[in-house]
């Protein structure tokens, strides 16, 4: 297996290509289907990207925002190269459909949508009464479900094609960026015996102990957002 020298080689090439097809294609490899959610992460951050006219090696050069968790962080992530995992992603709980891609200096490119959910069902009625029907309601057959995945995969394709005018609001925008992210040394729990970041432990009975073990709240990010977790 060969391994590249510029992994992400390709999605930069169909960047300054224009290919936004092609990102959509391969960012559904990584979301697992194809939605709108993930077709305006995708448009979204080509814009930013190719407006900043800076690319992410994922080494924190640049940072992308996004404020939601939902599909359209996917396509983010593909397109910008900014993820959880090379500390080059920023989660702001603001709940909207909408990312900021931003240089070391704080110089930023937001994107927020502005077609909504009543436009949208305009363009894909058949695409969106099942949404409704399968996803919303947790109801329907699975035939339902086969018909709407390919309905919104067409869905996603034909947003290809729609004006940037159309979809988002652009703008120029300075921003705080993080530094880049610290290296901070382990600890083991005397608990669980596993290793934990050392911001992460916390005292009991005089002993390190790891947030699983403290008995605790934690943060959790998931379907509803961030929100703090009862130990």
């Amino acid at each position: 297996m060969s391994m590249k020298a510029e992994p992400r080689k390709d999605i930069k090439k169909a960047i300054d290509s224009g290919d936004v097809k092609w990102l959509l294609a391969k960012a559904g490899e990584l979301h697992g289907h194809y939605c709108p959610g993930l077709a305006y992460g995708v448009r979204a951050a080509y814009r930013a990207v190719t407006d900043l006219k800076m690319h992410s090696t994922g080494m924190e050069e640049v940072v992308a925002i996004v404020e939601t968790n939902n599909c359209f962080a996917d396509g983010v992530q593909f397109v910008t190269g900014c993820s959880f995992g090379n500390n080059a992603l920023i989660y702001r709980d603001f709940g909207k459909t909408a990312m900021t891609l931003a240089r070391r200096n704080g110089e930023g490119v937001r994107v927020s949508l502005k077609m909504d959910h009543e436009s949208l069902a305009k363009r894909e009625p058949e695409a969106m009464a099942l949404f409704q029907k399968v996803v919303v309601n947790r109801a329907g057959t699975d035939e339902d479900r086969v018909k709407m995945m390919g309905l919104w995969r067409q869905a996603s394709l034909n947003l290809m094609d729609v004006s940037d005018d159309d979809l988002f609001k652009v703008e120029r925008v300075a921003t705080n960026v993080p530094q880049y992210a610290h290296i901070f040394a382990s600890v083991k729990c005397s608990v669980c015996g596993e290793n934990v970041m050392e911001t992460r432990i916390r005292m009991k009975d005089q002993k390190p102990v790891c947030l699983g073990c403290s008995g605790q709240g934690y943060y959790q990010l998931d379907g509803d957002g961030m929100r703090v977790v009862q130990g």
